[in-house]
């Protein structure tokens, strides 16, 4: 169980970086990477052009869903739930929670998590 101190300190942690990504959710991904085509361009650099974009898709992808991860750790800390491992209920380490605070596995479950995910071929 997190003392309120430890609560205080991970609400302004996650607040933080909600902050931030909404920040940066502001800024539209066709900023990130031209979209227009331009004839002039050779197909290298149009390739160039459009890897890019798609880079920057991806990015905002990611983003988003980290989002929903922060909006949901942050639903957890006021709950009472913040640092309790969804798979096994064992206390996840303050370590790990520092390190990866959206986290909602402790590092043996995570691990379980990855081998049978590597073992699938995901």
């Amino acid at each position: 169980m997190l003392s309120e101190r430890k609560k205080a300190y991970f609400r302004k942690i996650l607040s933080r970086m909600l902050d931030d990504l909404k920040a940066k959710a502001d800024v539209p991904a066709t900023s990130l990477a031209p979209l227009l085509r331009d004839e002039s361009l050779d197909f290298a650099d149009q390739a160039s052009m459009e890897s890019g974009t798609d880079m920057a898709l991806h990015i905002k992808e990611r983003e988003a869903r980290l989002v929903l991860k922060v909006t949901d750790a942050l639903e957890r800390l006021e709950n009472g739930t913040f640092g309790i491992c969804e798979e096994c209920g064992e206390e996840i380490s303050m370590k790990r929670l520092e390190a990866r605070p959206v986290t909602t596995l402790c590092i043996q479950c995570k691990r379980k998590q990855e081998i049978e995910e590597k073992l699938r071929g995901l």
